[in-house]
């Protein structure tokens, strides 16, 4: 076998590594001849494994650089990479010798150019319109006088003063201030628990639910204002129970949570002014209709009433409408005993009649059964006679009623008074005058005025001559 090795062949000499050596070598070599660096590129394919790391590519036109961000690397990344997106990643180049390969360990993503972050802006638009989160049909109507508004926005800075002045000139109300970064790496996970936060509250319990939310932040760059153009803001604010109104910037600033909340406003105090109505205008506004209630009721009783009284006019009189009754009641009185009188007679005669036939003792020749029929006749017809008896002096007493309420009598009793003359109801002063003796009835009694002619003394008649009786 020792024949086969060229013992004078190059190299020989040279020592011997095992991999690892080799590997720990070029890792070294690498780490301390870059360190951290700064790396532009676009990224490629990207990869977020169960554990938690994100793996991913850095390109140019030329060449791929692997990275990956471990676990706790990525919960602090401002920007999430994307495919397509142009970005600046630092961190330190290290090599992974299971597949000797090397690779940047990234610790911080930047997106390389503002044209970069509206590329992206703007397929995070499409995708989330494609879901139909920007409908108009999903928008609900705000409130129009929140109990508790909610307001999701820095604790120091204008923005929140700006808001509470508002309201408090508005009309003032209950504000829930929940804290959160309102930039940087912090900003999109604080608010996103902030939505979902007062969502969450139960209605009616310790710390009040929101009736109206309010996201809130002052103007800045599209660095500054990239928390809310997040997707988990976007979707946290669409998925919002409560409606949310999205207050970012200034008018020109446009963000995602401005297209997925239920309204924009242009500037915070803007915002503060769509959560509530003027207090003075509301107060106002109801005293006008409060007038305008009274008007209106005035002339509505004002036209009936005028309706009544027309109406009352075209009713003929009371007195006329009796007339006709009273004088059916009239002849009805005036019949009445003479009817009574002719059916007691005609009662009496067919009595009579039935009478004559009934011999003294015929009633002993009658059986008990006979006996007992005419006895239970006699009975009937004496409670028939009784109830006729009875419903004939009720309907007679009720016409007696009828007609001392129709009679003169009554008239007497409103404080009226009757007038005769010799015998004859004076109607007028000239009557009054011929009559020489005026009798005047109220309702208590009768009075006599004037006075009664004195009677005519029959002419003395002549003494009759005596004869004399000499």
């Amino acid at each position: 076998m020792s024949d086969l090795i060229d013992e004078d062949e190059p190299g020989r000499n040279a020592p011997e590594f095992t991999v690892s050596e080799i590997s720990g070598a070029v890792k070294k070599t690498i780490e301390g001849a870059f360190g951290r660096v700064r790396v532009r590129g676009e990224v490629g394919r990207t990869m977020l494994a169960r554990s938690g790391h994100l793996y991913f590519d850095v390109k140019d036109q030329r060449s791929v650089l692997a990275a990956v961000s471990w676990k706790g690397q990525v919960s602090r990344l401002s920007i999430k990479p994307e495919e397509g997106m142009e970005v600046i990643v630092t961190g330190r180049l290290t090599t992974f010798g299971s597949q000797s390969k090397y690779q940047l360990n990234v610790d911080d993503v930047v997106v390389a150019g503002e044209g970069a972050l509206m590329a992206m802006l703007e397929k995070r638009k499409k995708a989330l319109a494609g879901e139909g989160l920007f409908a108009p049909e999903r928008k609900r109507d705000l409130p129009y006088l929140p109990e508790v508004i909610g307001v999701i926005t820095s604790p120091t800075g204008a923005v929140i003063r700006d808001i509470l002045h508002r309201l408090r000139d508005r009309f003032p109300r209950k504000v829930l201030i929940w804290p959160v970064a309102v930039q940087g790496e912090r900003c999109a996970p604080e608010v996103t628990r902030a939505i979902q936060g007062f969502n969450a509250l139960t209605p009616g319990g310790a710390i009040p639910r929101p009736d109206l939310i309010i996201v809130a932040r002052g103007g800045g760059s599209i660095e500054d204002l990239w928390g809310f153009n997040e997707e988990s803001v976007a979707r946290a604010a669409a998925a919002s129970d409560i409606p949310l109104i999205s207050a970012v910037g200034h008018e020109t600033d446009t963000t995602l949570i401005d297209y997925v909340s239920d309204r924009r406003a242009p500037t915070p105090s803007a915002a503060a002014e769509m959560a509530v109505p003027v207090r003075l205008e509301l107060l106002a506004w109801v005293n006008e209709q409060s007038a305008r209630l009274s008007r209106s009721l005035g002339q509505a009783v004002s036209s009936r009433s005028q309706r009544l009284h027309d109406i009352a006019r075209a009713l003929p009189r009371p007195d006329t409408l009796l007339e006709g009754p009273r004088q059916k009641l009239d002849r009805a009185s005036d019949r009445l005993p003479v009817a009574l009188r002719h059916m007691t007679t005609m009662r009496r005669i067919q009595l009579t009649k039935i009478s004559a036939g009934l011999r003294p003792g015929i009633l002993a020749a009658y059986t008990p059964a006979m006996r007992l029929r005419l006895e239970s006749a006699d009975v009937r017809l004496k409670r028939a006679f009784t109830a006729t008896t009875i419903t004939q002096r009720d309907r007679l007493n009720a016409a007696e009623r009828m007609r001392q309420t129709l009679g003169y009598t009554e008239t007497l009793k409103r404080g009226y008074a009757v007038m005769r003359g010799d015998g004859h109801v004076v109607t007028n002063t000239k009557s009054a005058a011929k009559a020489g003796m005026l009798e005047v009835e109220f309702a208590d009694g009768k009075m006599t005025l004037g006075k009664k002619p004195k009677a005519k003394s029959a002419p003395k008649k002549p003494a009759p001559d005596q004869k004399s009786l000499f």
